[in-house]
């Protein structure tokens, strides 16, 4: 049901012609309940569109009128108030109001705005102080920080002498604070920006991120280097002796000294032989290969080595902190289109605080929308008794917990001040201060205000937007009229064996249409000869009704051993049926199971003689006929009141 109704709104998405005149007249009224004309008008060009062969208006308003009819019927019914259509409808609901809540045009922004960045690297070094967990602490040492950078520009210390003096980064602090160079997209967002921001040579104001506060200076920018792809062989130096350290180097020279004599067309192929044999990376089962990477994925040593090589070219041996490498680059690529790269950096800002900006930039829309107001004389009553309590504390709290007072308002709708309370419950244990409660209350007053003028701006989009409010229309009725047809025709005719069974019987000269005759009957299948043998013998001379065979063989053998199929088929249809009653041959299976088995009850039938011998045929024809008794029977039963000058208006569009 859900995947039928989806693919409804995405035609409705894409079409809308419905009528956007203020002036929208009622159209039609069904059993009470007035049908406007922007909705029959949307429906109308709708399912036209979907036609080969389009219908007229008048066509499409007896069709319209019984699609109704069932609707009135579904609602007469109580179906609209049950548990089970509420959650799918408002599911449907909420989904049809996501778009309006997407503010795409920030998210590209910020897209763009990291894809520029990406354009250049940038060298830099910092000086950073650890957050902690105190406020106080962390409130000065950005002091502190502040102060350094003071120091710097006034020329007392070079930032390398101040960053090994005061920085708390001890993976840089002993180089002076040099990070070197760094690329876009792979840093929190505050430090990104004050490195891209900050001019070569100049140091960056105090910037906050998760791991500190830093200060960023801007050693120079290059334009990217983009990607490489390169293999390696590593001798291993670290943790060793230096007369290890020493073999290392001389294993290493001779590899070299074998690699360089290698013609071009042959070294790939032999340095992924050799890194295979000789390297002491885990890259070595993938013959050195350490597949793409850019700018700050390496040691430095490392990262220059590779970078300065052209591709096909083998470096010599180089050290690091980790050993003895040599380098050979397969290939290189620059800056992937924005397309490309857009996936990834969506993910960084969606993991940042970028990711809230949409959502922030949309709540900023709604409140200069729908303009909430704080009720003044109550929020100034809360004030009031936060000051006669005299604390911000559990008494002053539960004074308002469940308080339905209006503290925010728009238009005639108001949202209650115990949703400001919910806010502010978890500050309580923070500080009792009368003047912090205030602060408290404030903010949590600002932030239900934008979720007051989202949720107002939700509950009220079908007011706002006709296309809206058809689709969502649209939905509803659908899935009461999928549940009242169910309900009447479609599981009322498969459950109703004796009312098949009589329209069969009215109606079996339609159905004699066979052109060949065709077995009935069953078709035992066993796990083994034996059981065939003792399922054969079990049978024998018992009367068994047709609805007692399964569960008396069950019974007797068990779901493992026996398995029991009903079927009607002609010759040629069926395999084993033409086995089992027209003398074809055996066929057989040594991978089944189910490899032994005979027919059971089996007789050749010329006609069918019960409505279960043309089930699908007759189930259909049924469904036909219970669709229009029950369709007379509305008609029947609701009134229907067509406005005939609103009608032919539209006729004369």
């Amino acid at each position: 049901m859900k995947k039928r109704l989806a693919s409804l709104a995405l035609v409705a998405a894409t079409i809308f012609c419905a009528s956007a005149k203020n002036d929208d007249p009622v159209l039609m009224t069904i059993n009470g309940k007035d049908v406007k004309l922007s909705e029959f008008e949307y429906l109308y060009n709708k399912n036209n569109s979907q036609q080969t062969q389009k219908q007229s208006i008048d066509e499409y308003v007896d069709m319209f009128v019984t699609y109704k009819l069932k609707v009135a019927d579904a609602v007469a019914a109580g179906i609209d108030t049950t548990a089970s259509f509420r959650g799918e409808f408002q599911g449907h609901r909420n989904e049809l109001a996501a778009p309006y809540f997407t503010d795409n045009s920030t998210m590209d922004r910020l897209v763009n705005e990291v894809y520029a960045r990406m354009q250049e690297d940038v060298n830099v070094s910092h000086i950073m102080i650890h957050i902690s967990e105190d406020p106080v602490k962390n409130k000065a040492n950005k002091a502190r920080l502040d102060s350094i950078r003071k120091e710097f520009k006034a020329g007392n210390g070079t930032f390398e002498e101040l960053a090994k003096k005061y920085s708390t980064d001890r993976s840089t602090s002993n180089r002076g604070g040099l990070m070197g160079w760094i690329v876009a997209n792979r840093w929190p967002y505050s430090f990104e920006e004050a490195a891209w921001a900050t001019k070569v040579g100049e140091v960056s104001d105090v910037i906050e991120t998760f791991a500190g506060y830093h200060i960023i200076m801007v050693n120079d920018r290059r334009k990217t280097l983009g990607q490489v792809n390169a293999k390696h062989i590593l001798k291993l130096t670290h943790g060793k002796t230096p007369e290890d350290a020493e073999k290392a180097k001389v294993q290493i020279d001779s590899i070299y000294n074998v690699l360089v004599a290698k013609t071009p067309a042959e070294l790939d192929a032999a340095f992924s032989e050799m890194a295979r044999i000789e390297s002491e990376c885990g890259s070595r089962q993938q013959g050195g290969d350490l597949g793409w990477f850019g700018v700050g994925q390496m040691v430095p040593e490392f990262e220059s080595a590779t970078f300065a090589l052209n591709d096909g070219q083998l470096s010599q041996p180089i050290r690091t902190q980790f050993g003895w490498h040599i380098i050979y680059r397969v290939a290189s690529k620059g800056l992937a289109p924005l397309e490309e790269c857009k996936p990834s950096i969506t993910m960084a800002i969606n993991n940042d605080d970028r990711g809230m900006l949409p959502e922030k930039e949309m709540a900023a829309k709604m409140r200069a929308k729908h303009n909430p107001q704080v009720v003044s004389k109550n929020y100034k009553k809360l004030i009031k008794d936060l000051e006669k309590i005299g604390a911000f504390d559990s008494t002053f709290i539960a004074k308002y917990a469940d308080s339905d007072m209006a503290i925010i308002k728009i238009g005639k709708e108001s949202t209650p001040v115990k949703k400001v309370i919910q806010q502010v419950k978890s500050s309580i244990a923070i500080s009792k201060d009368v003047e912090f409660g205030k602060s408290q209350i404030e903010k949590a007053v600002e932030i239900e205000m934008s979720i007051f003028a989202m949720g107002y701006e939700r509950a009220h989009l079908e007011d706002m937007y006709p296309e809206f409010r058809n689709l969502v229309n649209e939905y509803h009725d659908g899935i009461l009229l999928y549940e009242i047809s169910n309900r009447n025709v479609w599981e009322k005719a498969a459950k109703d064996k004796e009312g098949l069974e009589q329209y069969f019987q009215a109606n079996k000269a339609k159905y004699d249409n066979w052109t060949a005759p065709k077995y009935k009957g069953f078709v035992i299948f066993t796990s083994s000869d034996s059981i065939m043998g003792e399922a054969q013998k079990f049978l024998e001379g018992k009367d068994l009704d047709v609805d007692s065979v399964a569960n008396a063989l069950r019974q007797q053998f068990g779901r493992k051993d026996v398995r029991v199929e009903r079927v009607i088929a002609a010759k040629g249809e069926n395999a084993i049926v033409d086995y089992v009653a027209f003398g074809g041959e055996k066929p057989t299976s040594d991978k089944s199971k189910w490899h032994c088995y005979f027919g059971y009850q089996g007789k050749l039938l010329t006609s069918p003689e019960e409505a279960a011998d043309v089930r699908g045929a007759v189930t259909s024809d049924y469904q036909g006929k219970l669709e229009k008794e029950w369709v007379e029977g509305l008609k029947a039963k609701y009134p229907v009141k067509i406005n005939q000058k609103v009608l032919n208006q539209l006729k004369n569009k």
